[in-house]
Parts: structure tokens; C-alpha cells; sequence
């Protein structure tokens, strides 16, 4: 039989105590910087969904609409439907964060005009990765308590699905990063930002990207507990 611990304490839980630390001063980091430059606004006077459209258009992408939703920092860019929403600390405001925040997505809609291949990559693998991300996991410790052969096959399963999820996490880096780089060119070149009010755009999108990085090493390091787990259970 295999041991009682894991219902207690799974000690290859703290394989991922550096990772979750990580997530922790990233969204801590991020929240401070864009509390910091939500407070500064831009001398244009103009709001985030005014530059948002500009963009979009200036880009020829009259057809994908600027919406406003619900939350705090819950920006982002629709490719299945073409709508950059923007959450309501961003929809209106003027400030270097909101803009930078706005470019960013406006930047998701501008890659998928030109086919960026690792967004094409993302959006091919998502639901492969949303299924992989909460079953791959649980499969590995429903196959660690069954034990035997069929256990270990359980195992490999839900490797191999939270595999395409870690796939999914490290495939987003590149994206976002391209992202914002896209967003910061475009405000410093666009005319809708002085220099340093881009510095300070810069610095916000920076701060947000690093969740992506904390949320990619945190992934990495779950996978490396599962196959110390699948290890675990073929020595039992």
C-alpha cells in the first residue's frame, strides 16, 4: 500500500514554495505599480478607449470594437469574438496605466491581424490546456493512491495532459512580451505619450509581465512534482 502522508502533508509541495512566492511578489508588484500610474495622468487628456480606437484604426481594424466590462484590471483581448474590453479602471481613465494597459490589449488584437505565430500556437492549444491545467493533477494523485500498474498509468495521463497546460504557460511569455513591446513603440511613436509618460507606461506593462513569468515558473515547477510523484509511486 502506499503511504498515508500525501492525505496530511505532501512534502514535494515544497517544490513549488519558491514559484508560489514568486506569484505572490508579482501580483504584488504589479498591483503596486499600477495603483502608482493610475494616479498620474497623461498631458493629451485623452482616456484609454480613445487610444484604444485610435490604434485600431490607425492599424485597419475599424471592425474590432472597443468594449467596456466589469472589474478592476480585467482587460483583455477576445480573438474568438475581435473585441479589445476594457475593464472600468481603464475604460475612462487617462492615466499612463490605463493607456499602456490598453495599448497592451490593442497590441493581442494587432498580432492577430498579422498571424503572430505564438499566438496562433495559444489560442490552438487552450482547451487542451484548460482541461490539462485541473484533471492533469488530479489524475497523478488519483493514480498515486491507486498504485499498480493502472495507477501508473493514471499517472502518465495526467502528466501528459498538464503538459500541454505548462506548453500553454510558456507559449503565453512570448506573447505578452511581444505585446507590450508592440504597445509601448506605438504610444512613443503615435504621438500619445510624452517620453517619460512611456517610461512610465513601460514600466507598468513590465511589472504585469512578470505575473506571466511567475505564472510560467510555477507551472514548470508543478511538473517537475508530478513526475517526482510518478516516480515516487513506480519505486513503491
Amino acid at each position: 500500500m502506499l503511504p498515508f502522508y500525501p492525505m496530511v502533508f505532501d512534502p514535494t509541495y515544497v517544490l513549488l514554495l519558491p514559484a508560489i512566492i514568486m506569484v505572490i511578489w508579482a501580483q504584488a508588484r504589479v498591483r503596486s505599480s499600477f495603483n502608482e500610474w493610475s494616479r498620474v495622468g497623461t498631458r493629451s487628456g485623452v482616456t484609454a478607449a480613445q487610444v484604444a480606437r485610435d490604434i485600431l484604426d490607425r492599424h485597419g481594424l475599424t471592425d474590432v470594437p472597443v468594449e467596456r466590462v466589469r472589474g478592476h484590471l480585467s482587460d483583455h483581448y477576445d480573438p474568438k469574438a475581435r473585441v479589445v474590453r476594457l475593464s472600468d479602471s481603464t475604460y475612462h481613465s487617462n492615466s499612463i496605466a490605463a493607456i499602456g494597459v490598453a495599448a497592451h490589449e490593442v497590441g493581442h488584437a494587432i498580432q492577430h491581424e498579422l498571424s503572430y505565430t505564438p499566438l496562433q500556437v495559444r489560442n490552438l492549444i487552450w482547451p487542451v490546456a484548460r482541461i490539462g491545467d485541473g484533471l492533469g493533477p488530479f489524475l497523478v494523485i488519483l493514480g498515486f493512491f491507486f498504485g499498480g500498474q493502472g495507477g501508473l498509468w493514471l499517472m502518465d495521463l495526467g502528466i501528459l495532459l498538464f503538459l500541454g497546460a505548462v506548453v500553454f504557460y510558456l507559449i503565453t511569455l512570448p506573447v505578452e512580451y511581444n505585446a507590450s513591446s508592440r504597445a509601448v513603440e506605438i504610444l512613443e511613436t503615435g504621438g500619445y505619450m510624452t517620453r517619460q509618460e512611456v517610461e512610465g507606461a513601460r514600466k507598468v506593462l513590465n511589472a504585469a509581465a512578470l505575473t506571466y513569468v511567475a505564472g510560467a515558473a510555477a507551472a514548470v515547477m508543478s511538473l517537475v512534482r508530478l513526475f517526482f510523484l510518478r516516480s515516487m509511486a513506480s519505486d513503491e
